[in-house]
């Protein structure tokens, strides 16, 4: 595919198409390759990504800042990028990555988009820069929820809880199975105030909780409605116990 339909993606005309080349060159591939192009387009990608949500999020504080943006220039995030300007058809790549797929490999697909950044910078300024950043992460963006991105299940599922002040959830091994070097653990996660109880496997007791916790707090999430506190008003209001339906699921990694 002609690099112009690349150009066109990114919102950006090069005027010297070497460095867009270079950018797109692995190490595999030759001599001049992306890499120092992605060590420069990497602090821009990062700088560009800290004012931006500097500015959006005047409200958060440098912890939460820092969260969102590790998420944001995540190899996940780039690769996402790469895979919406169709990079794979643009990369050029020596015969044994060919040969092995290397098209496809999240590192050299994060890698180059990140090059591509820096090679921007390069030939014509860091606004010229900033605009194919910015560009690009529009999507990205448009599903950020700043109170979840970059937190794990365990995270979620306790601050779901904390904020209706209900007791925190209680993870139990259950069960182990297979050599000790590749054991699965089989982790329940019980939700008392919702009488919720999930299973989930994975390779470690962590990996476990975290997928158990995730099946928690959807089965939460469903059941929440069910269970509003009731309404402040002159007249005192009898209220109901709610008997909710246990919830048991398994997730095996």
């Amino acid at each position: 595919m002609p690099l112009a339909t690349l150009e066109t993606r990114l919102d950006h005309r090069f005027r010297d198409q070497a460095l867009l080349e270079q950018a797109l060159t692995h190490r595999s591939h030759g001599a001049r390759h992306n890499e120092r192009l992605e060590f420069l387009g990497d602090s821009v990608l990062n700088f560009v990504i800290a004012a931006m949500l500097f500015e959006k999020y005047g409200k958060l504080d440098e912890g939460d800042l820092s969260r969102l943006r590790a998420n944001l220039v995540k190899q996940a995030s780039l690769v996402d990028v790469a895979q919406r300007l169709e990079l794979s058809q643009h990369l050029r790549l020596g015969e044994g990555e060919l040969k092995s797929g290397g098209f496809r490999r999240p590192s050299i697909l994060a890698d180059a988009v990140e090059a591509i950044f820096g090679a921007v910078f390069q030939d014509a300024g860091f606004e010229a820069a900033r605009k194919v950043v910015l560009k690009l992460y529009q999507p990205v963006m448009a599903n950020v929820d700043p109170k979840t991105l970059g937190k794990d299940a365990k995270t979620l599922l306790q601050e779901f809880l904390q904020g209706r002040k209900l007791p925190l959830p209680l993870y139990t091994v259950v069960a182990t199975h297979g050599a000790a070097h590749s054991q699965q653990f089989e982790v329940e996660c019980a939700v008392p105030a919702f009488d919720i109880k999930v299973l989930a496997a994975g390779s470690s007791r962590r990996a476990a909780e975290q997928s158990a916790a995730t099946l928690a707090l959807e089965a939460a999430q469903a059941a929440s409605p069910s269970l509003r506190a009731p309404r402040k008003t002159s007249k005192a209001r009898k209220t109901t116990q709610l008997s909710l339906p246990v919830a048991v699921a398994q997730e095996v990694k």
